[in-house]
């Protein structure tokens, strides 16, 4: 007897989303290059690998590097107005029945992601990336050093932080018990900067965990709160997930982290579960990748993940 095919997917929608705002600059004078990845990954063969069906283009905003009047987050009226077109297509997207491929672009894009993919049921939300993004008021002094969304952008998720950037109209865009934080390499660290997210329900896999586990106990686990409820997930992935030695081109590089191949498998897990109901990819510089030797790994990877079938 054969075996049943799998369920049909949605159509998948790209939405290039090419914003630097929630990046500090690396030195003086500096201007992040991850707004150019939309454009090296499309020139890899992103749409075809994927096969995407279309493509929308968010135009790329203007990045400063100094505070915005009434704001301690870098330019963090630019976020919130560039966030709030994103939500408009995710949400369209998602009411037209297809699956939103977002590709940043900095991490500061998941807001407009969450927002755009929420509706009368909460949503979850498994965030792979190589930090927690946890930073908020709470953690550090916002008076004393401005601060950037992409390292923020779980806790702004979350409901913490600035009201620019944390309140979407009520309840937080996702609730601390439908998270899963995957990838932290940096939680054994004496001086680790998010250390009060362990008080929280956000359930965590730092990746040295998730190598001794395996991959699919993780996901087991990631999709165990949401079993036979009905909201899906969004899935974040912030490339710095992978380890420093196979991927230099991120703004925060570090080890350990994952291999291609595990990330791939990682994703492919989650996507077949059929609970993912789009996904953003973020933080890949082409700038940092001047022989853009690293875009085709990046799309194959991601090939990889949608094809995979256990």
């Amino acid at each position: 007897m054969s075996e049943a095919p799998p369920p049909e997917q949605p159509r998948r929608l790209a939405i290039m989303a090419p914003t630097n705002l929630g990046l500090r600059p690396l030195r003086p004078g500096h201007v992040p290059g991850a707004w150019r990845a939309p454009e090296a990954l499309e020139a890899a063969g992103f749409a075809a690998a994927l096969s995407i069906e279309s493509v929308v283009r968010l135009e790329r905003p203007a990045y400063r590097t100094e505070a915005s009047p009434g704001s301690r987050i870098r330019n963090g009226p630019e976020i919130r107005r560039f966030n709030e077109r994103l939500a408009e297509i995710v949400a369209g997207a998602l009411s037209a029945g297809r699956f939103p491929v977002v590709i940043g672009g900095d991490c500061s894009l998941l807001l407009g992601c969450l927002s755009g993919a929420r509706g009368a049921e909460p949503i979850g939300l498994v965030h792979v990336d190589g930090h927690s993004d946890f930073y908020h008021p709470g953690n550090y002094d916002s008076a004393a050093r401005l601060g950037s969304a992409a390292g923020m952008d779980l806790a702004l998720a979350t409901g913490r932080g600035e009201p620019l950037l944390a309140d979407w109209g009520g309840a937080p865009l996702v609730d601390d018990a439908l998270v899963s934080q995957i990838g932290e390499r940096d939680e054994l660290d004496p001086d680790y900067d998010y250390r009060d997210i362990e008080a929280t329900r956000i359930r965590r896999f730092p990746v040295r965990a998730v190598k001794r586990s395996g991959l699919a106990s993780v996901v087991r686990s990631v999709l165990a709160p949401v079993e036979g409820r009905e909201p899906g997930l969004w899935l974040h992935v912030d490339l710095d997930v992978l380890d420093a030695e196979i991927m230099a081109a991120v703004d925060s590089p570090g080890s350990p982290g994952f291999s291609y191949a595990e990330l791939a498998e990682l994703l492919g897990r989650l996507l077949a579960s059929g609970r993912v109901i789009g996904l953003d990819v973020t933080i890949y510089d082409p700038d940092l990748d001047p022989d853009r030797r690293h875009a085709p790994r990046i799309v194959d990877c991601l090939a990889e993940a949608f094809a995979w079938r256990g």
